[in-house]
């Protein structure tokens, strides 16, 4: 009995009671009612003056009460993580763990993309199946706008044009990362910042040149017009297939900022940065991505 609390004579790391778990799981499903509210309503007006104000469709105070939880969880979560591997609790096995949980992450994310690319190939090659279904309704004009690819009414993207110059702008980012890592491991830091500054600022470029693509879509009503109506399932997994991409991005380049606060204040080292080669692998498959993107969605079927 009195060496139950000694110090342990393993290479595991039994983590500190938190609250992150259960705030961050509270704090999600809030968000994602709230986005329910803000979309469709939960109950119509003149309910109460509490549910008049939380639950009528249109609301967002629900929704950002949620993300504002979600992203303080994030943050001390996280922050918990560095702490711990600062106190030197990040023994190899335990790195080795974080390792496979990466990975398995970002495994999660190739088949959450699978979907998308699944769904616009099953839209492409197959569009002229939709005439084949039995005349309900309105169908026959959707079916004949649907004769053809891209359908009736769309007016597709130029490839070599803004998605070419954001196809070189995140290859760059792929080379200037992995220059950053490089010279991280052979204890050259302040390439590795330049190298990490430069790649940062490519990330918050590609998300420039397509919030203004998408600006140039929305006002020419390239998707979504009079002559496209009944075809708005392209332009909805368009939006949706780039758009979770840019989405990827924008959260990778946050990431790789953190790392970068982090390098300039001494926490990784040439034998420890695994911060930092984690943001790197999820850069690298985020550049993947965009490559399937670019040669499907922009290119052989656009």
């Amino acid at each position: 009995m009195a060496d139950a609390h000694a110090t342990p004579h393993h290479d595991y790391h039994l983590v500190d009671p938190s609250p992150w778990p259960l705030v961050s799981s509270f704090a999600a499903a809030v968000m994602l009612i709230g986005a329910v509210v803000w979309m469709r309503g939960l109950a119509g007006e003149g309910a109460g003056p509490l549910t008049d104000a939380l639950l009528t469709k249109g609301d967002k105070a629900l929704f950002f009460a949620g993300l504002a939880g979600v992203l303080v969880s994030m943050f001390g979560w996280w922050s918990d993580v560095i702490k711990e591997s600062r106190k030197g609790d990040h023994t190899p096995v335990v790195s080795l763990g974080l390792r496979y949980g990466m990975i398995l992450f970002i495994a999660s994310e190739v088949m959450f993309f699978a979907a998308f690319f699944w769904m616009f190939f099953e839209m492409s090659l197959f569009n002229e199946a939709r005439t084949l279904i039995p005349e309900v309704g309105a169908w026959a004009d959707v079916a004949g706008k649907w004769s053809t690819w891209p359908p009736q009414g769309v007016e597709t993207l130029d490839a070599w044009q803004l998605p070419l110059l954001n196809t070189v702008i995140l290859l760059l980012s792929g080379t200037t990362v992995t220059w950053a890592h490089h010279a991280l491991a052979h204890g050259d830091r302040n390439a590795a910042r330049t190298g990490l500054i430069i790649t940062v600022a490519l990330g918050v470029l590609f998300t420039a040149v397509q919030a203004y693509e998408y600006q140039h879509i929305i006002h020419e009503h390239l998707f979504f017009n009079e002559e496209a109506a009944g075809t708005g399932l392209y332009g909805s997994i368009f939006f949706m297939a780039t758009g979770f991409h840019g989405f990827h991005v924008l959260i990778g380049t946050i990431f790789l900022f953190v790392c970068l606060l982090r390098l300039l204040a001494g926490h990784f080292t040439p034998e420890k940065h695994f911060g930092f080669e984690a943001a790197a692998w999820y850069w690298h498959f985020v550049d993947v991505v965009w490559l399937f993107l670019f040669a499907f969605v922009y290119v052989t079927f656009g």
